[in-house]
């Protein structure tokens, strides 16, 4: 695996409409990796605005939100656009879905969580099911951050990526 420009790495999380998982994940991304990585998200059928939930809670978390926006993941097949060594996606739509080509063949792995926007209910409810969906995306980012990048071979790596996505959502993986 080698950098992308001075040991970042660039990540890019997708979801079909780039409100909630994906946007949630590039925030907790920011946070846990500053410096190591550049946490981009994106949609397929982006839905054009932030959840409310997922900034509300993001927020209160201390999370970063600045420059959150919902955004087409042709945006990241562009020419100019920021190489990526790494694309996750986050819910399961997005996973069957035919993506672009993405520009220098990153590591890609399905990391599915339950898409909290669907949640009916009170707004107590929609609280909890953003913070479920939170917490599972900031276990996982953090295991992915501790990974020794680069020391890890390509086939290796991508063992360890697919094994992140295919953890139980409460388990705590090694």
């Amino acid at each position: 695996m080698t950098d992308s420009s001075a040991n970042t790495f660039n990540v890019l999380f997708l979801c079909t409409g780039n409100s909630a998982r994906s946007i949630m994940a590039e925030s907790i991304l920011r946070q846990v990796g500053a410096g190591r990585f550049g946490a981009f998200s994106a949609g397929s059928h982006p839905a054009g605005r932030v959840n409310p939930f997922a900034l509300e809670l993001l927020t209160r978390n201390r999370m970063p939100t600045d420059g959150l926006r919902s955004k087409h993941w042709d945006e990241f097949a562009k020419p100019h656009a920021p190489r990526l060594d790494f694309v996750f996606t986050v819910c399961d739509n997005a996973a069957g879905e035919v993506c672009p080509v993405w520009p220098g063949q990153p590591m890609t792995a399905h990391w599915g969580i339950p898409d909290p926007a669907t949640v009916e209910g009170s707004d107590e409810d929609k609280r909890k099911a953003f913070a479920e969906a939170s917490r599972i995306l900031l276990n996982r980012i953090r295991i992915f951050t501790d990974l020794p990048l680069s020391k890890l071979d390509r086939l290796s790596l991508q063992h360890k990526l697919d094994e992140l996505g295919e953890s139980p959502a409460n388990a705590e993986l090694p």
